[in-house]
């Protein structure tokens, strides 16, 4: 055991030398530096319990809809504990509105980027409708997104009003502007608004009534050379109306 414990020694000892040698100077024996553990991870950690909030109550929240819905299972289903929810979201409405906003967050994002084009306005309005209608032809958006709207609609809650007013209405308003510059009328006249509500239900027929017409329609499977060929066909038969409209506002007629 001696001899065996002699060699190692040496080995070390040797190793050492050499090192000594080539850097010319001397070689302390190595010591283990002690790092401060978990104030480096709290911030990942956080954002990673927020996450899982996140994601698991969406599930839960298109599962019941909010007035059903009970923090409890959210945590459970998230393995966070009931103070992570008031710590990140101040409470379950809180967390409910920040999971209405990221379903709606993509679709909104791609719907001011295509507003904020320099192109004519007819080419942007197409591209409006493009963009609104991508969110049904994205594979990895999880059903759950829909289906909490879904609840949204059927029993409105306190966060309706904030995703109108956050998300909804600067869409809204600027498609009143395009279409009034389409139809060449103010942006809050009548026609305008009838017209970019005629514009909406057209779309959102396909995001909110997809399982109705997947029944009605079999070969609709909502891929996205389907789904171009729907935003195009929106698009023509809207425009055939709001080039008319523009005629007939130009000469006067209501």
């Amino acid at each position: 055991m001696n001899i065996f414990r002699n060699h190692e020694f040496d080995k070390i000892a040797s190793a050492r030398f050499k090192r000594m040698f080539q850097t010319g100077v001397s070689v302390a024996p190595s010591k283990r530096i002690r790092r401060p553990i978990g104030r480096v991870s709290e911030p990942r950690a956080a954002a990673s319990t927020r996450e899982r909030l996140l994601e698991a109550a969406g599930h839960v929240f298109a599962e019941h809809g909010y007035h059903a819905t009970t923090v409890r299972e959210i945590v459970k289903r998230s393995g966070a504990n009931i103070a992570a929810v008031n710590y990140h979201f101040g409470g379950k409405l809180g967390l409910y509105i920040e999971v209405l906003r990221q379903s709606v967050r993509a679709a909104r994002v791609n719907a001011i980027d295509a507003l904020d084009q320099n192109a004519p306005p007819e080419d942007i309005l197409r591209a409006v409708i493009r963009a609104r209608l991508q969110s049904v032809a994205q594979p990895n958006l999880p059903d759950w997104h829909f289906r909490i709207m879904m609840h949204e609609l059927v029993q409105p809650t306190p966060a309706l009003s904030r995703i109108v007013n956050e998300v909804t209405r600067p869409i809204y308003e600027r498609l009143l502007e395009l279409v009034g510059r389409i139809i060449d009328l103010p942006p809050k006249n009548e026609k305008t608004r009838l017209c970019v509500n005629s514009i909406m239900g057209q779309i959102l027929v396909y995001i909110l009534a997809g399982p109705v017409l997947m029944r009605l329609w079999p070969e609709l499977e909502m891929k996205q050379e389907q789904v171009d060929r729907i935003a195009k066909h929106i698009g023509d038969f809207s425009l055939t109306y709001l080039r008319q409209a523009a005629v007939s506002s130009r000469r006067g007629e209501k």
